[in-house]
């Protein structure tokens, strides 16, 4: 048996009979740089363990084995999520969460999650907002989309919208889809002040305190002049 590992078509490792190698030959000098004492081959199993993972590493992963009789592959797709981005919005606010990615509008789709649930989605040339009822509900006509850099802003957010944001981006390889990168954001939305039904109160308070002020005074002059009559 030979077994050939392949990062988006570059090979990166491989075991031929009782010899294993990573990154050796020149077809392999990109993968060399890319990989560079990260790679761990089992040669037993055939494994291969990517240490230290970054964003850098997210792509298709091909194993080719070749048998005497037939050859077999088997495909990974592999997502490193970056780390989370934290943002802090008032209330009433907008807030553009930016995935700082370039983006290839011909092969990439880009989809954005709010816990889980389908908010936003640009493929291609074409893009869409929020289409089921669910999102309708919560961030109706409050949702826009750069379709050039894939960010997404939320226009007069609420206490509701804190949360984690999440991106997807899926890259085209080899006429399928792959996972390439996720892009997380956690977003909290500070109080910016009283609601409206906490401030309509305090005014109701405010102007029952004035008339029993303005009661009292009355009710003051009112006496003092009938003192000075006697």
């Amino acid at each position: 048996e030979e077994i050939s590992w392949y990062f988006d078509g570059t090979r990166i490792a491989q075991i031929t009979g009782d010899q294993s190698y990573i990154c050796t030959d020149v077809q392999c000098n990109e993968g060399t740089e890319r990989f560079r004492d990260r790679l761990k081959l089992d040669h037993q199993t055939g494994s291969l363990t990517i240490m230290n993972i970054n964003t850098t590493d997210s792509g298709l992963y091909k194993l080719v084995i070749l048998h005497s009789s037939s050859d077999s592959v088997l495909i990974f797709t592999v997502a490193v999520q970056d780390e989370i981005k934290r943002k802090s919005v008032k209330e009433g606010e907008s807030v553009t969460l930016d995935p700082d990615v370039r983006k290839n509008l011909k092969n990439d789709l880009m989809t954005w999650y709010f816990t889980d649930t389908l908010i936003a989605e640009i493929s291609g040339d074409q893009s869409k907002i929020c289409t089921d009822d669910q999102c309708d509900e919560r961030f109706r006509d409050r949702l826009k989309l750069d379709h050039q850099t894939g960010s997404l802003t939320i226009m007069n957010i609420r206490t509701t919208d804190s949360g984690l944001y999440k991106l997807q981006i899926n890259s085209t390889h080899l006429r399928r889809h792959s996972i390439s990168s996720i892009k997380s954001f956690d977003v909290s939305v500070i109080n910016s002040g009283l609601s409206s039904a906490a401030v309509a109160r305090i005014c109701a308070a405010v102007v029952s305190v004035l008339l029993l002020v303005a009661i009292s005074l009355v009710l003051w002059c009112l006496t003092e002049r009938r003192k000075g009559e006697y």
